[in-house]
C-alpha cells in the first residue's frame, strides 16, 4: 500500500510571536538543537513514510532552507521531503485560507505518487508516534477516515475539538471548542472510569478518493471546523486513541514549559530515544565548553562556550555564549546562528550572546541576540502581556526578539 505524508506548516503563528516574526511556526527551534517541523518528518520516516510533502505560506525561507539542508534521501531507498509553497496560479491568486484550501489547492502534485493513503500531520506539535499503528487500525477498521484522539481532562476539554465514538471506536459526533457546558457532559468517553474526554490531535489518514471526493464536495476551508464535521454525517470515520505524551505548542507558555519539561531527570518526552530518533540538521560544531559554571537541569548544545555562575533548568542552543558570573534560570537560550571570531559585527558594538554578571530569569532569548553585562531581564512584576522597545511579555514569559542588541547596565 503506498502511504504519503502531509504536513500543514501552519498559519501566521500570531500567539507564538515575537518567536514567529521571522520565522514560520514549524521553524520554531525546539530543544536546543532542532527545530518543530523535525518532529512530524522524523515520525514518518520513522514509520516508514518516506514521501512526505509539506505546505508553507508564512515567513517560510528559513524552514525550506532547514528542508533543503536536512532532509536529503539518497538515490537508491528513494524518498523526499518536497515543499509546497503558496501560490498565484490562472484558478486562484490568494493565499491558502485554511488546512483543507491547502490541500485543496496543492492536489495535484501529490497525486504524481499514486498514493493510496494520506497521513495529514501538524507541523507544531511535540510528540512520538508509531504511525503504522494508525494505519493498521485505519485499515482493520475499514474506515474511510481515521483521526487520533488524545484523552484529557475535563479541563483542557473546553478549548479544543472533542470526539464522541460508540462501542467500535466509530466517530459519531463532534464539537468544536465546547467550554464548560452540559454539551461537553454529554461528549464524555465512557471507556475511562474517570472524567475523560477524546480531543483531535489534528493527525489523519484518509483513504485517497475519499480525501478527493471530501475536498471536491466540501468548498470550505478548514479541515476542523468544516470538513470533519461533514465526513462525520456522510462517511466512517473512526478514532485511534493515542495514549502517550503529546503537546500543542501553540503558545509562548506552552512553548517555554515543553521545553524546560525537557530538562526533567525522566522527562514525558525524550529525545534519547534511538528506536525513534529525533532528525535534525548535522551542523559539524565543536563540544561545548564550560570553563566554569553550576549547571543543573539543563540541556545544553553543541559550540556552547560558558562562563556564568549558575545556570539552573534552562534549555542552552547552539553556539551560546555566556559569560562570568551570569546566572540564568527556568529560561531557554536559543544562541546563534554564526561565531563573530573576535570581531564586534554589530552597529550596538555588543558582542553576540549574553554578557558577564546578567541576570535571566522567566525568559526566551532568541537568536543572535546581544546582550550587554550586568543586565536583568525578568517578567517578576510586570503585566502578563506587554511589548516594549526591546522586549515581549507573552502568557507572563519574557521574550527577547531575534537579534536584539541590550546596552549593557538594562534592567527589564
Amino acid at each position: 500500500m503506498n502511504v504519503a505524508g502531509l504536513i500543514l506548516g501552519g498559519g501566521a503563528g500570531t500567539r507564538l510571536q515575537p518567536l514567529t516574526k521571522e520565522r514560520s511556526k514549524p521553524a520554531v527551534p525546539i530543544a536546543g538543537r532542532y527545530r518543530l517541523v523535525d518532529i512530524p518528518i522524523s515520525n514518518c520516516i520513522n514509520s516508514g513514510i518516506r514521501n512526505i510533502y509539506l505546505l508553507t505560506q508564512f515567513n517560510s525561507v528559513s524552514l525550506h532552507h532547514h528542508i533543503g539542508t536536512t532532509f536529503r534521501f539518497d538515490q537508491f531507498s528513494g524518498g523526499h521531503v518536497r515543499i509546497l509553497a503558496a501560490e498565484q496560479t490562472p484558478d486562484s491568486e490568494g493565499w491558502f485560507q485554511g488546512t483543507a484550501d491547502a490541500v485543496r489547492r496543492s492536489m495535484r502534485y501529490f497525486m504524481d505518487e499514486v498514493p493510496d493513503l494520506m497521513v495529514i500531520l501538524s507541523g507544531d506539535q511535540l510528540y512520538r508516534m508509531d504511525l503504522r499503528q494508525v494505519i493498521q487500525t485505519h485499515i482493520d477498521s475499514q474506515a474511510d477516515l481515521t483521526i487520533s484522539t488524545k484523552p484529557v481532562a475535563r479541563e483542557e476539554a473546553g478549548a479544543l475539538g472533542i470526539m464522541q465514538v460508540d462501542g467500535t471506536g466509530r466517530i459519531v459526533r463532534f464539537a468544536e471548542k465546547p467550554g464548560d457546558t452540559p454539551l461537553l457532559d454529554e461528549l464524555r468517553a465512557p471507556l475511562y472510569d474517570d472524567e475523560r474526554f477524546l480531543a483531535s490531535m489534528g493527525i489523519y489518514v484518509f483513504n485517497m478518493d475519499v480525501l478527493k471526493e471530501l475536498l471536491r464536495d466540501n468548498a470550505e476551508p478548514d479541515f476542523g471546523k468544516h470538513i470533519i464535521p461533514g465526513a462525520i454525517d456522510s462517511h466512517k470515520v473512526h478514532s485511534y486513541i493515542f495514549e502517550d505524551y503529546w503537546e500543542d505548542i501553540g503558545t509562548i507558555r506552552s512553548f517555554w514549559a515543553a521545553n524546560l519539561a525537557l530538562t526533567e531527570p525522566l522527562p514525558s518526552f525524550s529525545f534519547y530515544d534511538m528506536q525513534s530518533p529525533i532528525y535534525t540538521r548535522m551542523r559539524y560544531l565543536p563540544p561545548s565548553k564550560i570553563n566554569e559554571c553550576d549547571l543543573a537541569r539543563c540541556l545544553l548544545t553543541e559550540g556552547c562556550i560558558i562562563s556564568g555562575k549558575r545556570m539552573e533548568h534552562s534549555v542552552i542552543g547552539l553556539r551560546a555564549l555566556v559569560g562570568e558570573g551570569t546566572v540564568v534560570e527556568d529560561s531557554i537560550i536559543m544562541g546563534a546562528d554564526y561565531y563573530e571570531h573576535g570581531k564586534i559585527e554589530h552597529g550596538s558594538g555588543i558582542p553576540m550572546g549574553i554578557g558577564r554578571n546578567c541576570l535571566i530569569k522567566n525568559t526566551i532569548i532568541d537568536k543572535n541576540a546581544r546582550i550587554g553585562d550586568g543586565v536583568v531581564i525578568s517578567p517578576e512584576g510586570k503585566p502578563y502581556n506587554e511589548k516594549g522597545d526591546l522586549y515581549w511579555i507573552r502568557d507572563g514569559i519574557m521574550v527577547i526578539p531575534k537579534n536584539m542588541a541590550i546596552p549593557s547596565g538594562t534592567v527589564l
